[in-house]
Parts: structure tokens; C-alpha cells; sequence
């Protein structure tokens, strides 16, 4: 009695005729494991964020930092950083957290709490659209644990910024699609071109493909209205909002060209992006930004490739006959994403990253069907088991299933992975918010990408915010980090003064040890910056600079290996 029992709580379908207490039973049962499961990874990753009062996802001082404009209008006045990333944030996330503002909600507080959120919604549609596709409530379940597992392994749940919401999105889309409900299908495309306008060009493609169908070897028209003027309705929405969107961020230039990122060291190993790469393998498959199957993990995942195999075999495997027609939606999502990916890598880079268009649908497409595939093979050993009494062997399976996928994470030497960072100099950022709102701090140490958010106060360059994406915002940029390198290792106070005038600079944030060789030859970041490292290095080896000598008559801070210096002092230096 046992194997007939664990067959129908794990592979038994819910149909039409056995919709009944049992089953309904059976699907909560499943539903409320997947919830569990979820809610315990997120609350983990979320132990790390609350575990000091100075800690923020790393990405998340791109989009945060800016919004404190929110609170007072008068923060980062003429912040060049700041109107950057407040023109490339998606208009729905700003008006999000504008509403936070609007309420007193500290922002940090709510990136790190709102995955809660979003993970939910992210299993609760992925458990819907896996039983929409394969009536097993089980099959839900395990989607969602590798969805799940997967999300923790990368920054995807809780990196603070706008691609926390592909998901839930992308997933709540696919299942108004299957449930045919247009007014869900415009509403989640409206709230993607809001808030990650880039996975709307994957859901026009998807409802473009389906205006046709493939017939005896051909392709034809499919002959409904309705659906066309959802398509056209779609377009419209999503047109209006990613045109706005445009409009918004071209205020800092066109994106740079492929040809010319080519010669930028920004661009390849160890820059700030790290886009190509000589080994042509690497580039196109699992290249970060440029590859097509990015950051697919954990290699539970690969079990989806089995499915179309599985569906080859049909007669070996019984419980295929319950598999909906629907099935093919994950092959439209896998064609779309493969489309925006080419196109993306033929614009580059006007359309991002190529990879932000495989790297995300494609773990949800193979979440769904990994587990469609896992509870297949199951029901076939199910049934193969009893035919010949191999209970023990049908047994074994279930528990060597069951520990692999759930004690899975146990295996990693870190799950959750969260990208949080957490501040090292508290007092700095106190010292710097008693300072007057328009200060502005140069310095060539990371920490400095700290201030904008737990300070509140403009620094003129930050390793974290050097993307060389937009030209006109990257050109200003790679200037300061130009001249704040040669100010920095000079031995002409005429030269510091004439920088410090320039840039405004109020503060300067040193590191005792930048004033090293090794300082230099280390830092990838600043080996981007050319010539100026190596003519900083070559300096460094033999003399030492101006700056150094002023640290004891000009600091008014210091903490362990920083230096803050004002330069007020310094422009009273008359040494040369």
C-alpha cells in the first residue's frame, strides 16, 4: 500500500474528474512546502542584511544612493554620478520608492525586506504556471525549489535594484498568457516596461510568434482577431512606456559603440564589465554580460534539456499524456530570448547587456522543465517498480530525489549568496553628514563608494559607479579619474590646487598605503585609467608625492588606513 500511496501524492495529476478534497488537499500541501522553502532561503540571505546597521547590496548604491533626493531636494546638488543613475533608473522603480519616501520608510530598510515580497510572488506563479503546463502539483514544487536555489546562488532576489522584479514579472506574464487573461497580460507588460523595459521585448516576441502556427510543415496565419489586437495593444503600452524611458536617459549620450569598447580596458578581463574576451567559447556561451547561457546554475537545471527527449518517448514515459499544449510556450520563451540576444549583441550596446536577455528566462524555463521532466522519470520508475515489485529500488529513488534537491544547498559553501557589503567607517560617514550638503569628495579608495548612500554627500568618482556605458556621462567620468590620478601622485601643489579648483573638491580621502607601488599594480580598477597609473606607478618608485606630506597638517579624520584631508588647508600649501 505504500508505493500506490507515495505514487499519488508525488505523481498522481489533478484533473477535471479528480478534482476533489483529496486533491485539493494535495495542492496546498505542495504549494505550502514551496512557500516554506522559499521563505526560509530568503530569511536567511536576510540575517546577513540586518547583521549591522551599515550594510546595503552592492548594486543597490547605484539606484538608492540618488533617491535620498526624495527626502531633501537639496541633496547632491550638481552630482554628476547622481543625475546619471537618476536618468537610467526605470521610471516605475523610481516612482516606487518615491512612494517609500513619501511615506518615511527608510530605503535601504525596504530594498532589503521587499524580497520577502517579491520571492513569494516568484513561487506562487511559478508553482501556477508549472501546473498549468503539467497538472502535478509536485511538479510545482520542485520548480520552484531549483527557481529558488537558483535566485540565491546569484544576485537575482536580492540585489536592491530593478532586476529583482524579472521574475515575478516575467512568470506572472507567462501564466495570464496560458489563462488567456488580456487585461493581466497588458497590466505585467505595463509594469515590465516600467520597471525592466528589457523583458517586454521578449514578451512582444513571444505574442508575435503565436499570431501564427506551425501546420503540416508550414507556417500560417492564426485567424484571431482578439489576439492581434492584443499584440497591437501590447505594442502601444509598451511603446509608450520604453519611449519615455528613452527619451529620459539619452540625456548622457548615446551608449558606446561596440568598435570603440573594443579598445577601452574597461571592456575586457578585469575591467569594470568584463564584455569581451579572446576566448570565443567563453564569449558567446558563458560569458557574464556577453554569453547566451550566463549563470545557469545549479546544474540541477540541465535537467530541463531532458524534456524534449522525454517527449520523444512517449509510450516509456505514460504520464506524458497529461502534459498540456501549453508545453510549447517554454520553446517561444527560448526562441524570443534567443532573438533579443543576437539583436542585442548586433546594437550593442543600446539594448544592454546581450546576456540580461537568456541569462534570467532561461533558469525559469529550466526550472519548469526540470521538474517536468524529474516527475516524469519518476512515474515511469514508479510504474516499472510495481510491475515487477522493486519497492525497495522505487524507495530508493525517492530519498536519493528527495535529499539531492533539498539538501542541495547544504553542499555550498555559501547559500544565500547576498551581494550585501557592509560600511567599515561608520564615523567617517557621520563626520561627512555634519558637513554642509554641497561638499564633494575626491578619492581613489572603494570606500568612497560608501558616502553617497550612507553619507549622503557627492563624491566626484567611485569604482562603483564607473560604468562606460553612455558616452557623455563616461567621457566626464573617465576625465576626473584621469586628472584625480595625476593630482593625486604629483609633485606640483600647483597642479593639486589647479584640480581641487576644478572639481569643487571640499574633501579628500586618502589611503596611507595608495602611496605604494604595489597600491597600484594591484588595483585593476585603476590600471583601466591610461596612462595615468603607470605614469603614477613609475613617479612611485622614485620619489614621493606631494600629497603624503600633508596628511598630518591637513586631516581632520582618520580611521586605521584612511585619511581624510581638507583641502582648504591644502590650498594654503606654498610648497612646489
Amino acid at each position: 500500500m505504500l508505493i500506490p500511496q507515495l505514487q499519488k501524492l508525488l505523481t498522481t495529476p489533478i484533473t477535471q474528474k479528480n478534482r476533489q478534497n483529496k486533491s485539493r488537499l494535495t495542492v496546498i500541501f505542495w504549494y505550502g512546502l514551496s512557500l516554506t522553502f522559499a521563505l526560509a532561503y530568503i530569511l536567511t540571505g536576510l540575517r546577513q542584511a540586518f547583521s549591522s546597521e551599515y550594510i546595503v547590496s552592492d548594486d543597490a548604491r547605484e539606484y538608492i544612493s540618488w533617491m535620498y533626493r526624495y527626502f531633501n531636494q537639496d541633496l547632491f546638488p550638481g552630482d554628476l554620478i547622481a543625475d546619471y543613475f537618476q536618468s537610467v533608473t526605470p521610471i516605475g522603480y523610481g516612482i516606487l520608492y518615491k512612494i517609500i519616501a513619501a511615506l518615511d520608510i527608510n530605503l535601504i530598510f525596504f530594498s532589503k525586506v521587499f524580497p520577502i515580497v517579491l520571492g513569494l510572488i516568484t513561487t506562487s506563479y511559478c508553482f501556477l504556471v508549472s501546473m498549468q503546463i503539467l497538472p502535478v502539483p509536485m511538479v510545482g514544487f520542485i520548480a520552484s525549489l531549483l527557481l529558488n536555489q537558483s535566485l540565491c546562488i546569484h544576485d537575482d532576489l536580492f540585489s536592491g535594484t530593478p532586476r529583482d522584479f524579472i521574475y515575478p514579472l516575467f512568470l506572472a506574464f507567462l501564466y495570464y498568457l496560458i489563462k488567456s487573461s488580456k487585461l493581466g497580460i497588458l497590466t505585467v507588460i505595463a509594469l515590465q516596461s516600467l520597471i525592466y523595459p528589457l523583458i517586454a521585448f521578449i514578451d512582444l516576441l513571444i505574442l508575435f510568434m503565436r499570431l501564427f502556427r506551425w501546420q503540416n510543415g508550414q507556417i500560417t496565419i492564426y485567424q484571431s482577431r482578439k489576439d492581434f489586437i492584443l499584440f497591437a495593444a501590447s505594442i502601444i503600452v509598451a511603446g509608450i512606456i520604453i519611449l519615455t524611458y528613452a527619451i529620459q536617459s539619452s540625456q548622457f549620450g548615446p551608449a558606446i559603440t561596440a568598435a570603440v569598447a573594443r579598445t577601452m580596458p574597461e571592456y575586457w578581463h578585469g575591467g569594470r564589465v568584463s564584455y569581451f574576451s579572446h576566448n570565443i567559447i567563453s564569449y558567446w556561451f558563458d560569458g557574464r554580460d556577453s554569453g547566451f547561457f550566463a549563470l545557469i546554475t545549479p546544474l540541477q537545471l540541465l535537467l530541463g534539456l531532458l524534456l524534449p527527449i522525454i517527449l520523444k518517448f512517449q509510450s516509456h514515459f505514460l504520464l506524458t499524456k497529461q502534459i498540456k499544449d501549453e508545453v510549447k510556450l517554454l520553446m517561444q520563451v527560448v526562441i524570443a530570448s534567443l532573438i533579443m540576444f543576437f539583436i542585442a549583441h548586433a546594437l550593442a550596446f543600446k539594448l544592454h547587456w546581450p546576456s540580461r536577455y537568456t541569462h534570467h528566462t532561461f533558469k525559469m524555463v529550466l526550472a519548469i522543465a526540470a521538474a517536468i521532466s524529474i516527475t516524469l522519470i519518476l512515474d515511469a520508475i514508479f510504474r516499472w517498480s510495481r510491475q515487477n515489485e522493486r519497492q525497495i529500488f522505487i524507495l530508493g529513488t525517492i530519498v536519493i530525489l528527495g535529499v539531492g534537491l533539498i539538501f542541495y544547498p547544504s553542499s555550498l559553501k555559501v547559500f544565500p549568496k547576498t551581494p550585501y557589503i557592509k560600511g567599515q567607517v561608520p564615523a567617517l560617514y557621520n563626520f561627512l553628514q555634519k558637513q554642509p550638503q554641497n561638499i564633494v569628495i575626491a578619492s581613489t579608495s572603494e570606500e568612497a563608494d560608501n558616502i553617497p548612500i550612507f553619507a549622503q554627500r557627492t563624491i566626484l568618482v567611485g569604482k562603483e559607479y564607473a560604468l562606460p556605458i553612455h558616452t557623455k556621462y563616461y567621457a566626464q567620468f573617465r576625465q576626473r579619474m584621469l586628472d584625480l590620478i595625476n593630482a593625486q601622485y604629483t609633485e606640483d601643489i600647483n597642479q593639486i590646487k589647479d584640480f581641487i579648483q576644478k572639481y569643487h573638491v571640499n574633501f579628500w580621502l586618502l589611503e596611507r598605503s595608495a602611496f605604494l607601488p604595489e597600491y597600484i599594480t594591484n588595483n585593476t580598477w585603476l590600471q583601466q585609467y591610461q596612462p595615468a597609473a603607470e605614469q603614477a606607478k613609475a613617479k612611485l618608485e622614485k620619489t614621493l608625492p606631494i600629497l603624503p606630506t600633508l596628511i598630518n597638517s591637513c586631516k581632520v579624520f582618520e580611521s586605521d588606513n584612511l585619511v581624510l584631508l581638507k583641502t582648504e588647508c591644502i590650498k594654503l600649501v606654498t610648497k612646489t
